[in-house]
């Protein structure tokens, strides 16, 4: 839990330093001695703060846990692989703000490219070495290679389209699993946001205007697909009591979507202030009708999709 704090913290921390445009137009390597300052600083302030999270982890998230010689932990299971596309989230947001914020610091994009789009797979995996050498944890190539198709996902639409076509976004409703969990799934809004699993959906959101030839549908209007999972009291499995409470017999399932969205950098505005709060909800998928169909066979509309 300790180590989703420091990432949700770190992405807020950052946002202010991103920038995106439509068609990212190469940076000129010759930046002034201003530029290249401002940039080694944001270097030193990213390397500084990760010191310190990692300092943090040692002594919240790992506090009291012995360490234990290099180990494995398979977890490719677990939470019917929400808890990978949360993995895949965080590569994706780091890297995409490691790769504008280089380029508004006046980075050539080759620099943004290398030392930008990969900082979500740098910046994780230090963590998973560490939970292979603490007992109660592991290191998992599962979360690994959900790093690393997160930055994957920035440098790869660089290369091929020199944009972010496709976003890859986060919404959260807390679930009614959680107000039934009797606390297993948190006991306050901010515990259950990050333990309650069946509250989160990742999406895949691209522009309508890819299957318009004619590109007549505004700019910023996408469609989304998305995955989450409900059902779930448990990492594998779910448990039958806690506390002393008997927890709700439930059936986990997979559910997949398909929604509407807005592409918040494709909005344009001379507002300083709504520039700032665009970039912000640049990750954000917003409640919108929707289509489910599930694991169980069943297919679901919603007016509204939180």
């Amino acid at each position: 839990m300790m180590k989703k704090i420091i990432a949700f913290s770190l992405i807020i921390m950052c946002l202010p330093f991103t920038v995106h445009s439509a068609q990212p137009v190469e940076t000129k390597t010759d930046s002034s001695s201003v530029e290249r300052r401002t940039l080694f600083k944001a270097m030193a302030f990213t390397g500084g703060y990760y010191a310190t999270s990692i300092y943090v982890l040692n002594n919240t998230w790992y506090k009291g846990k012995e360490k234990v010689p290099f180990h494995f932990y398979n977890d490719n299971a677990a939470y019917l692989q929400v808890d990978k596309f949360g993995h895949m989230f965080g590569g994706y947001v780091y890297s995409y703000i490691g790769y504008f914020g280089l380029l508004k610091l006046g980075a050539s994009r080759k620099e943004a490219l290398l030392f930008g789009s990969t900082l979500g797979f740098v910046l994780q995996f230090p963590i998973e070495i560490m939970d292979g050498l603490h007992e109660g944890y592991g290191f998992s190539w599962g979360d690994i290679v959900a790093n690393s198709l997160g930055s994957a996902l920035v440098f790869g639409q660089e290369l091929l389209f020199h944009e972010q076509l496709i976003k890859y976004k986060f919404s959260y409703w807390e679930s009614v699993y959680a107000k039934n969990s009797n606390g297993y799934l948190g006991h306050t809004t901010m515990n259950r946001f990050l333990s309650d699993y069946n509250g989160h959906t990742y999406w895949f959101s691209m522009p309508l205007n890819m299957f318009d030839g004619k590109k007549r549908l505004p700019d910023w209007l996408n469609i989304a697909v998305g995955y989450g999972a409900n059902g779930m009291y448990g990492e594998f499995e779910n448990i039958s009591n806690y506390d002393g409470v008997v927890i709700p017999e439930t059936e986990r399932y997979r559910q997949y979507l398909i929604s509407l969205d807005v592409d918040w950098t494709k909005i344009k505005t001379n507002s300083g202030f709504l520039k700032v709060l665009f970039k912000g909800m640049t990750f954000v998928k917003l409640p919108f009708p929707a289509l489910e169909y599930n694991s169980k066979g069943e297919f679901r509309g919603y007016w509204m999709y939180y």
